[in-house]
């Protein structure tokens, strides 16, 4: 089977843009292919966090990816930082990267924007995501589409060793999702749904209760023609909505734009409100149950073993290439 990686950073709460985007595929794919899916702590301290924070939030993405469907008998679940191999093949892969091609991510870019200077850990933060998947000998990564630039530098490295050294890396392929994959702030239909925005109701998290998903989506941006169709250029507001809608009940747009023809936005968000409740429902049931216990302990303990065991001949492959240890 090919194999998988993928990861998420244990930074705020997991958003409807983050599972429709990206972790609704992790419950997919494990079914025909080797999947390891890995909470990225370190990643996480590119920017300042609160020690104690930082290790909740690990465990309550832990328990969402296990509460999303993410079965640890046929997935590896693992915390990066404890795996060491992670942080070293990451320092191999940095001598071997180039700062013009860091210079030009987005994200950086985004992150950096006027700022006289910025934590270097934001620059290095691809190459670290590079190492993450090409530890793995990794065939498959489900990302959302914003992460397409990391995951061609991923290719570019595993590339550039190979050629001028000696095969080393699995060159790895993104995964990305065709319909419902750009979930976009429901504030702000130009920007895509984030953990950091300021307004709360700009996103709908997969812990938030019925009332919060109501207030957010009855908020949500449409526009004052009262045609519920899809048109990302003219309508993105209502085309976010759909989207939404789309994915969470399994229907076409096309059923939905015929389904509430001559009917106003307000009878379409409340029935959003439904069809995402009922969607959350057993998510947050599933979360409950396990957030606190001993199991969910043991299964990313058992996943970090599972996980150094692959991590370290890797990484010894990439010393010999570079000729360190001895």
């Amino acid at each position: 089977m090919k194999r998988v990686f993928s990861g998420v950073q244990p930074t705020g709460n997991i958003h409807l843009g983050n599972y429709l985007g990206a972790l609704r595929q992790f419950v997919e794919l494990q079914e025909d292919h080797e999947c390891i899916y890995c909470i990225v702590d370190e990643h996480a301290i590119t920017v300042p966090q609160d020690p104690k924070a930082l290790r909740e939030h690990i465990l309550d993405v832990a328990s969402l990816y296990l509460a999303i469907g993410v079965d640890p008998k046929k997935s590896i679940v693992f915390v990066q930082s404890d795996v060491p191999a992670h942080a070293e093949l990451s320092w191999i892969l940095t001598c071997n990267a180039y700062t013009g091609e860091l210079f030009r991510m987005t994200q950086f870019k985004s992150k950096s924007q006027n700022k006289e200077s910025a934590p270097a850990g934001l620059l290095m933060y691809p190459v670290l995501m590079a190492a993450d998947i090409l530890l793995y000998d990794t065939d498959v990564v489900p990302v959302g589409n914003d992460q397409k630039q990391h995951i061609e530098l991923a290719r570019d490295l595993a590339i550039r060793v190979n050629n001028t050294r000696k095969k080393t890396f699995v060159v790895p392929e993104g995964r990305f999702m065709k319909e419902g994959a750009r979930i976009m702030a429901l504030d702000d239909p130009t920007q895509k749904m984030s953990k950091s925005a300021p307004n709360v109701h700009s996103r709908i998290s997969l812990l938030d209760d019925a009332n919060k998903i109501k207030k957010s989506i009855m908020k949500a941006t449409t526009d004052s023609e009262g045609v519920i169709r899809f048109d990302v250029e003219n309508k993105p507001g209502v085309s976010n909505l759909l989207n939404i809608y789309s994915v969470l009940s399994g229907k076409t747009i096309e059923e939905l734009e015929a389904a509430y023809e001559g009917k106003g936005y307000g009878d379409f968000k409340k029935d959003l409100v439904q069809v995402t409740a009922e969607a959350l429902a057993p998510i947050q049931a599933r979360y409950e149950e396990i957030r606190h216990s001993q199991e969910l302990l043991d299964i990313l303990k058992d996943g970090a073993e599972r996980a150094n065991a692959i991590a370290v001949r890797t990484l010894q492959r990439a010393k010999n290439t570079f000729g360190l240890g001895l």
